[in-house]
């Protein structure tokens, strides 16, 4: 999991990327708090092979969960 909240772009979409550059995962779930996050992550996830499924939590708080296509 990668808890990217309080992060301004493109910081969650760099730690994302490590994380996927590196470990090759299926699943990945990334935690932001602002909605440039969520559109940037999940732009970078789909062109890297994931489909993305956002749930908001509480207080502007976003779930993306990255499973690989």
């Amino acid at each position: 999991m990668i808890d990217a909240r309080g992060l301004s772009c493109p910081l969650p979409v760099i730690r994302t990327q490590s994380e996927i550059n590196k470990n090759h995962p299926d699943e990945l779930e990334v935690l932001v708090d602002n909605h440039t996050a969520v559109g940037n992550v999940t732009r970078f996830a789909n062109n890297s092979g994931y489909d993305v499924t956002v749930k908001e939590l509480e207080d502007e708080e976003f779930s993306l969960l990255l499973k690989k296509k």
